[in-house]
């Protein structure tokens, strides 16, 4: 039944509405129901906008007790604004325009003379969160989906429908603002920790019963404390803007995300006057979202959507995993997997090669978790197995044993015979073609690559490797079971390096041949970072291994890269191996490179775009070859598996527009 239908019994005089359905209650309360036409997911449109001010219209001419609203998606809330439609906009006072007359309808809802309650179920992010932000009170239930938040700095934009002023009004000047700048979506008890909601109901509650009662006690937000209502007063803002700015410089460069400098300064300078901040937010947003790199930042969430899409498959579901190689790659793997609720069994030759990744397993586990109940009942799924009995029971059996053909090879004949007929074998294989190693098994369209990124923990892609004799059937079990352990998986055809290492190869030898002429690894860094990498190629190369750097350079191949490998030869030999080892290029102490700072560095465009060319002449190599589907494929892959500028939309994007 659509939304018109429902609504149909409620007055001639009620606007006729795609998106929205409204009902009353015997007790005189009015319940709104969201419910985006033709979609799986709510979001803020126009359409739907201009029908809520109209339903707003109605509902105040009925004077109810109260009035909730809540969402019929599955899905969740509302998971925020349209995006789709920012592509349309052509300028800031277009922008501009449409966010004031959104602005005008939650200022509409915010003045309603009777109660309001926001029931909120899943996802309530971006403007949904803004829309919940103008009612008087918030409900929201605890469970896996439910995340509040802002996250509009991630789009290079600022939450513009009041999201500022009133969650700064709400929370205090610094709560808000950490909200803010951080993009962080919150789970209903950290949200309701914050002060960004109400209250919370548990997974198994009434949540329509809890907004009947908050509606009929005429409940409202509780103001915020003299403490944090202090942090928004002229003499802290001062001092606390200061402070944001530092933090932020050490994560965002301004000439490249000018989006948080903005919303600092407009909270800076009009914290103090309601009408003027709702003003700037419109006006800043509309100079934002239509910037180059707004532009690029909103064509990586496209790009993060398809990939979510490739692994959305539900007819392979994964309970069980088996993982033989207890390194730092595999180790990890495994403790990743147990975290994303899966039965892990981890082999190795003998329980002392295992143990040190049961170690790392648990210090994940105990940050991961939200308590201790539950990091104990995460490493009760992860299961050591010397003897290898979780072959024959896994779903997906993934190797990650050092890179030497021969030795996968003998060890994929000793558990094919094993394995169940409807088991994946994955190897995660950095660089050897799928080929040569499927070639071992009897049957070799059973074997894909799900390469995975280091740290596990934190990389978000995995290339899912095939060959031409793959089975379909097993490419897609591959990406469905990235998409079941929350990453986003990217089918590649196998060829030396596949995508990401490739590419990388190509960057860190020419980083290396350039730290050989006489620039220092500190000055190399500093350009890649100029240019708007997340960090410099030489720290890559420690941070990733100087043992795997030396196998994929010397696999991958190109130029002469026998100088190179020779003297990554010898760090490895003496065992330097990089971050792991605590030595590599930089030494390393808790964690981070000690370097040298840099003096001003003469010409260092010249210098990043010299480091960048064998980058970017790798990419379009790539597109020649077919390595990935398409242009938006590889550009995906790139930002998600290199960290390459988000701001500029993926080299393919960059070269097409520079």
């Amino acid at each position: 039944m659509s939304a018109a239908e429902q609504s149909s019994d409620q007055g001639s005089d009620l606007p006729v509405c795609k998106h929205w359905a409204l009902n009353f209650d015997a007790e005189g309360i009015a319940w709104l129901v969201v419910d985006r036409a033709d979609e799986r997911v709510n979001t803020l449109g126009e359409e739907l906008l201009q029908e809520l001010d109209q339903v707003l219209d109605y509902v105040a001419g009925k004077a109810p007790v109260g009035m909730v609203i809540s969402s019929a998606k599955k899905a969740g809330f509302i998971a925020g604004a349209d995006i789709r439609e920012f592509e349309s906009f052509t300028s800031a006072d277009q922008v501009t325009e449409k966010v004031l007359k959104g602005q005008a309808v939650f200022h509409k809802l915010e003045a309603l003379p009777f109660t309001t309650v926001a029931a909120v179920d899943g996802h309530c992010l971006g403007g949904g969160y803004e829309l919940t932000l103008a009612c008087n009170y918030i409900i929201a239930t605890e469970n896996d989906e439910t995340r509040i938040g802002l996250p509009e700095v991630k789009l290079g934009i600022l939450p513009a429908l009041g999201g500022m002023t009133r969650l700064t009004e709400r929370v205090g000047g610094m709560k808000g603002m950490t909200a803010i700048l951080t993009g962080k979506m919150y789970r209903a008890k950290q949200a309701r920790g914050m002060g960004m909601i109400d209250e919370v109901v548990g997974p198994h509650a009434n949540l329509k019963w809890a907004a009947r009662r908050a509606v009929l006690k005429k409940r409202k937000s509780r103001r915020a404390s003299l403490t944090d209502r202090l942090t928004n007063k002229a003499p802290a803002r001062k001092l606390l803007a200061g402070q944001m700015v530092s933090k932020t410089e050490k994560k965002a460069n301004p000439d490249h995300y000018p989006g948080p400098y903005r919303m600092i300064e407009l909270w800076q300078e009009h914290r103090d006057d309601r009408d003027a901040m709702f003003a700037q937010e419109a006006q800043q947003i509309g100079k934002l979202m239509v910037s180059d790199e707004s532009r690029g930042l909103q064509r990586v969430f496209h790009l993060m959507e398809r990939l979510k899409g490739l692994g959305k498959d539900k007819a392979f579901k994964c309970r069980r995993v088996h993982v033989i190689g207890a390194g730092v790659m595999g180790g990890d793997i495994a403790a990743w997997c147990a975290l994303r609720g899966m039965e892990v069994t981890l082999q190795d030759r003998e329980m002392k090669y295992i143990e040190p990744a049961i170690a790392r397993a648990k210090s994940l586990f105990k940050k991961k978790s939200r308590s201790k109940h539950e990091a104990t009942a995460t490493m009760a799924r992860l299961m050591p197995d010397v003897n290898g009995d979780g072959v024959t029971r896994a779903d997906v059996i993934i190797e990650a044993i050092f890179e030497n053909r021969e030795a996968k090879q003998e060890l994929y004949k000793s558990i094919e015979p094993r394995m169940r007929d409807d088991a994946v074998l994955a190897t995660n294989t950095s660089a050897i073609p799928l080929e040569e190693l499927s070639s071992a098994l009897t049957d070799p369209a059973r074997l894909v690559g799900l390469h995975f990124f280091n740290p596990v923990s934190k990389m978000p892609l995995v290339e899912v490797v095939y060959a031409e004799n793959t089975s379909k059937q097993v490419i897609q079990r591959g990406s469905a079971f990235c998409g079941q352990i929350s990453r986003f998986p990217l089918p590649v055809k196998s060829s030396p390096g596949f995508l990401v290492n490739r590419v990388l190869a190509a960057y860190m030898l020419e980083a290396m041949n350039i730290n050989d002429s006489g620039v220092s690894k500190e000055e190399i860094d500093a350009a890649a970072t100029h240019f708007g990498m997340p960090m410099g190629p030489i720290e890559l190369a420690d941070t990733v291994g100087l043992d795997i750097c030396k196998s994929v350079v010397g696999t991958v191949g190109g130029r002469d890269v026998t100088k190179v490998v020779e003297r990554l030869t010898g760090m490895v030999d003496a065992g330097n191996l990089g971050k792991k080892s605590g030595q590599g290029f930089y030494q390393w102490s808790n964690g981070k490179p000690v370097r040298e700072t840099p003096q001003s560095i003469d010409n260092i465009d010249a210098l990043a775009e010299r480091l960048m060319k064998p980058f970017l002449d790798e990419c379009k190599a790539c597109s020649a070859d077919g390595i990935v589907e398409d242009d938006d494929l590889l550009d995906a892959g790139i930002i998600f598996g290199t960290g390459f500028a988000p701001f500029r939309g993926g080299p393919m994007h960059y070269i097409k527009n520079a």
